[in-house]
């Protein structure tokens, strides 16, 4: 089923409009140094490139690194400081009218957030394969979406119980990085969506009808 017509039709300042010029600049200089940093590790692997060799490349100085980035990890896993606000504008777009079943919003939702993001999984995905040990990391970065999503899912039950909320949250956000993990970067990104949707399928069936 479609967005609801209002959610669709509801107009919305891109976020970068109402930023400051010196925002902009800062953003501007972020994206350079983490699209650099990017395209080294595609070309020599992870371990084989250096904060020396990014800051080069991005005509910055290491102190300039690190005062965006806390770690050579974070450039590989932070998301761009935009996505947030893009993933809050999302979350709008689902108004309160909407009378779509949960899981059903959840997919939608979920398959908004795997094309928000379909630059930068391949990128990730082929980073861990490299070095497995950085899975962790990879994992973690999804935190920053978690609160946001866990309110959203609380508003969608209005019945005010936290034990089905943090359910229906760690299981939605389970079954949408399952469908991440056996997705293959060298695969289209349709193939992702489709997964994406099967594994919010499956988890929703599954909690589709609750114990009383």
């Amino acid at each position: 089923m479609a967005r609801s017509s209002k959610a669709a039709s509801a107009p919305h300042c891109p976020v970068d409009v109402v930023m400051g010029l010196r925002e902009r600049k800062k953003l501007a200089a972020w994206r350079t140094i983490r699209s650099t940093a990017l395209r080294l590790i595609s070309e020599r692997g992870f371990d084989a490139v250096s904060v020396e060799d990014i800051a080069a490349e991005a005509g910055v100085s290491r102190t300039t690194f690190f005062s965006y980035f806390p770690s050579k990890e974070a450039v590989a896993f932070e998301f761009d400081p935009l996505d947030l606000q893009r993933w809050r504008t999302l979350l709008e777009d689902d108004v309160d009218d909407d009378d779509r079943p949960l899981w059903e919003a959840l997919t939608d939702l979920f398959v908004d957030v795997a094309r928000l993001l379909s630059e930068w999984l391949p990128v990730q995905k082929r980073v861990v394969a490299d070095c497995p040990g950085l899975a962790n990391s990879a994992r973690g970065s999804c935190d920053s979406f978690a609160p946001d999503l866990r309110a959203w899912i609380g508003r969608r039950l209005t019945d005010d119980d936290e034990l089905r909320t943090a359910l229906v949250f760690n299981t939605a956000l389970a079954a949408f990085m399952t469908a991440v993990e056996v997705w293959d970067p060298d695969d289209s990104l349709d193939e992702l969506l489709e997964l994406v949707r099967t594994c919010l399928r499956w988890a929703g069936a599954g909690l589709a009808h609750p114990v009383s």
